[in-house]
């Protein structure tokens, strides 16, 4: 095996102290040495493909500058949007982020955080998912610096950023009254996260507030494992009987690219029978030449805002942070072909 370069074989090639070389390749800025010499110690780091020992580091500084992660589907469109955004600014701080996926599923979300944390990541970002409470308080008992992102726990005061949900879906279902709808429907998952829980109650507040049916037969409820069969019947069943809905509110951008699938195949013209407003923006939905309109989340805003919570957190402020932003509806016109 080839021997590692050490800083005592730079600092012989350069022709200065060991120290000096650890200072230049350790510091942002070389206050003490001339631009002209730290460029020399750096090029010979170069040329010798020297690479800083990390846990070496770590141990001296007590960091790693290393972030954890833990989304709950890094395929999902939203989920990578916002993992790209904490890298880039991450990254502008000098700080590398390290993804998994907890594919809403609490016992693999636990065990990704200790994962993170035998690894010494400096801090999390976490996107919970439901029933992992207990995840929560733990890392608050043992002090660990961590954001919630996208969603949230009410009972536990903890740093997060999240959309104003309530908000979000009564903009959207505002929406559909004004362009005339009065038989709104909504199609979400079967779940506890508290976030969607928000969607359904903004839903149903803006119908009331209308004086419009707010049933519980309009709201349908999927899997999160998203099986296209139960997709399929709940849209059937909105979409039939003596009083079929004319608007509909998908609660996830996944649940909208599967619903629009369906709808695809069905006489059922967009938006003249059926409105449609669905959560966050996906390159899916553009080979779908019929109009509807979408909830955009401010993703760029939420991704950054939580990575310098973070890192505001490792810096040892004690303030408990707590945003939610509001989206803004988009309204997408028809395709020209």
């Amino acid at each position: 095996m080839e021997r590692k370069v050490s800083l005592k074989d730079i600092a012989q090639k350069v022709g200065v102290s060991t120290a000096l070389v650890s200072y230049v390749l350790n510091n942002k800025r070389e206050n003490r040495v001339s631009p002209e010499l730290a460029q020399r110690i750096r090029d010979a780091a170069a040329d010798m493909n020297y690479r800083i020992n990390q846990v070496a580091r770590s141990l001296k500084t007590n960091k790693t500058n290393t972030i954890g992660l833990v989304v709950s589907d890094i395929a999902n469109p939203f989920s990578s949007g916002l993992a790209r955004i904490i890298e880039d600014e991450a990254e502008q701080h000098q700080y590398t982020v390290i993804f998994s996926s907890s594919d809403e599923n609490a016992r693999k979300s636990g065990k990704l955080i200790d994962t993170l944390l035998d690894r010494q990541v400096d801090g999390l970002i976490l996107a919970p998912p439901a029933f992992s409470e207990h995840q929560i308080i733990r890392l608050q008992q043992q002090q660990v610096p961590f954001v919630l992102v996208d969603r949230y726990f009410p009972d536990l005061k903890t740093n997060y950023v999240a959309l104003d949900n309530f908000g979000a879906a009564h903009k959207g279902v505002e929406h559909l009254i004004t362009a005339g709808c009065r038989r709104i429907g909504m199609l979400t998952y079967a779940n506890e996260l508290f976030h969607l829980q928000e969607r359904v109650r903004g839903y149903t507040a803006a119908l009331k507030k209308h004086k419009l049916p707010a049933k519980k037969s309009l709201i349908k409820e999927v899997d999160i494992r998203l099986q296209k069969a139960d997709i399929e019947k709940a849209i059937h069943q909105l979409l039939t009987g003596p009083e079929p809905i004319d608007g509909l509110l998908f609660a996830a951008n996944n649940l909208a690219v599967a619903g629009f699938r369906y709808i695809n195949t069905l006489p059922v013209k967009v938006p003249e029978a059926l409105r449609i407003v669905s959560f966050d923006e996906t390159e899916a939905l553009e080979f779908y030449h019929a109009p509807f309109a979408y909830i955009k989340q401010p993703l760029g805003e939420m991704g950054r805002l939580a990575t310098r919570m973070l890192l505001e957190a490792i810096g040892q402020r004690p303030a408990t942070t707590q945003i939610n932003l509001e989206g803004e509806l988009v309204v997408k016109t028809p395709n020209l072909r």
